[in-house]
Order: C-alpha cells, then structure tokens, then sequence
C-alpha cells in the first residue's frame, strides 16, 4: 500500500522529507536532534499536568479539553504565517492519511494512555511509550515496505527487558503466622495493575502506528502544498487535521456515553482548566508539531530515539518535586527501555 505513494505523475523530490541531513547547511546540522530533546522535555511536562488534571475532571474530558485548547493554539499560529486558522492545500490524500493518524494516534492511543496516568502514573505510562518506536518501525515493514534488521529486533528485546525490570518485582512481602514472621514466596509478579498496563502498551501502539501513517500523509501534504505560504509549515497544518479528527472523535464518544454534564463540570474545575490548558501547550501544540518538524532535519530514526528519553527526563521532576523513591532497579529499567530503542534503529 505505502510503495504507490509516488504514482502521481511527480518525481521524486531532490530534498528528501526524512533524513538528508546534508542539505541544510553546517549551521542547523543538529536541528533536528536539538528539537528532539526539546519534544522529549515537552512531552515529560505535558505527562505530569495531564496526569494531575485527569485526576480532577477525568481522563476523557481531559483529552477533549486539551484537543480543543491546541486547535486554537495551532490555528493562531497558522492565521499568522498562513492567513488562515485552517490547514490549507492538502489534497484528499493527505487528509485521508492524516485523518487514519488521527484517529489511531489520537483518539485510541491517548484515550488509553490518559486512562493510564491514573492506574499507574504518568511515570510508568511514559516507560511503556518507549515501545512507539517499535510499533512504529513494524508499521513501517508492514504498510511502507521498510525493512526490520536484526539489531531492530535486539533492540526491541532490550526495550522488552528494561520495561520488564521496572513493572516487575520478587515477592518478600512478610507474614505472621503464630508469632512468627515469615516472608514471601519468592515469585516474580507484576508491579503494576493489568489494566494500567494494557493502557499503557495500547497508548505506545497507538502512537507508534499514527507517527507511520503521518508521515505518509506529510508526503502527500508536502507534494500538494508546493510554492504556498503553507509548505514552511506541514508539520503543524498537519497536526491540526489529527486536533480536528480527534475533536471530532472524543465529541462522539462524550454524546454517546452520555458524558456531557462531566464536561460542562470539567469546565468549572479552574485548577483542572489551568492544568489540561498547560498540558495542552507542552503536549499536542509543541511537542507533537516539533516531533513532526524533528523528522524533516534529521533521520526519523535518530529523532524517535532522543523523543524516546521522555521516560528517564520524567524521573527528575518525581524525585526533586514530588519527592518520590525512584529505585535504582527502576532507573536501570528505564535507561535500558531507552537504550533498546536506540539499538532498534542501527
């Protein structure tokens, strides 16, 4: 399906979309991967204020409200660079596939990973979200033909292992009986919820599939929208259609669960309002914008590696902040679930 993205009568453009990192000068050579940090700190801020907010008003109303905050944002944006709040010059391609993004990105994998901030905190959701990059790179072989070498596969085993340190734990907990104290069995169990975790994974499949079709869907928009004021910008007209389809999604989904009156609660909520509106800020209208924009100026694989980070830049903020015990098993695990995602894309 992906291979007949060229069967337009176009050629194929001499600056490529992804990766060439030679035609941009020796003065933005690491653009790309300075951007990808700053999506990686984006992405740790946007968890904690959506993990609060949801614990206030909801998960669900969370992600309508944070929706709704980033369309206004990005279509600010673009009303001053492009003389208009609404993506202009994607052709029905392009809004086929980022429509498809939008709704697996957006609407399946953040309504599981929201949900997951509230099983098992924002802390543990972003350790699972180290798994995007693989869904993404199988996407990739199964939709666009893009090949899966071994270090990919040693890579996802790595990620695999580095998650299973930090969710899984031996037993010791101690009883007592007659008297006497006697401890645990022994026996490896998971630390987490089921639920939480299932979530969690749905979240990272979710975003893995959706950053695939969205780049295809940027190809197109890309092709469609040579020599207009809105070429500069694919990356957030293109993320305003995924705001748009995802609006649209989480709207039905509130009338048809009949969740409405908790939406017009949410909006009394201020410290909620303040929280999801700053989530909104550092999740869908920078962070994801900027992660697409980090593809353009260097590999897609270098770029979803530093993005990937998120899980051990999170820990800083629990531990000076909110004074929680981070476990040096737990640390380990997330360095490892990071450092398996960099073997995925040798």
């Amino acid at each position: 399906m992906g291979k007949n993205y060229r069967q337009k009568g176009l050629e194929i453009r001499k600056k490529p979309t992804f990766g060439g990192r030679k035609n941009y000068g020796r003065q933005m050579q690491y653009i790309g991967e300075v951007i990808s940090i700053g999506v990686a700190i984006s992405w740790a801020l946007s968890a904690l204020f959506f993990e609060y907010a949801g614990k206030r008003i909801g998960s669900l109303i969370v992600n309508i409200l944070r929706l709704f905050f980033a369309f206004f944002l990005l279509g600010a944006m673009l009303m001053v660079v492009t003389g208009s709040p609404w993506p202009q010059n994607a052709d029905r391609d392009a809004w086929l596939w980022m429509v498809l993004s939008g709704l697996v990105g957006f609407v399946f994998g953040d309504l599981c990973l929201f949900h997951s901030y509230l099983l098992i905190t924002a802390r543990f959701s972003q350790l699972l979200m180290t798994l995007a990059p693989p869904f993404a790179a199988l996407f990739a072989w199964l939709i666009m033909g893009e090949e899966l070498s071994f270090m990919a596969f040693l890579g996802m085993c790595v990620t695999l292992t580095g998650i299973a340190i930090s969710v899984l734990k031996r037993d010791s907990a101690s009883t007592h009986v007659d008297g006497n104290i006697i401890g645990g069995n022994g026996r490896i169990k998971l630390n987490l919820p089921v639920k939480g975790l299932l979530l969690g994974i749905g979240g990272a499949l979710g975003q893995g599939l959706g950053i695939v079709l969205s780049k295809q869907g940027m190809y197109y928009y890309e092709l469609s929208a040579q020599g207009t004021a809105v070429a500069s910008y694919i990356p957030f007209a293109a993320t305003q259609i995924r705001i748009i389809t995802g609006l649209i999604g989480f709207s039905l989904i509130i009338i048809l669960s009949g969740r409405f009156k908790n939406l017009l609660k949410g909006f009394k909520d201020a410290k909620g309002m303040r929280s999801t509106f700053a989530g909104s800020v550092f999740g869908p209208f920078i962070g994801v914008s900027l992660s697409l924009m980090a593809v353009q100026y260097t590999d897609a694989a270098i770029a979803s590696t530093i993005m990937a980070t998120t899980p051990v830049i999170i820990l800083i903020p629990y531990i000076l902040l909110y004074k929680k015990k981070v476990t040096p098993v737990e640390l380990l695990g997330a360095i490892l679930s990071v450092g398996g995602v960099a073997l995925f894309f040798i």
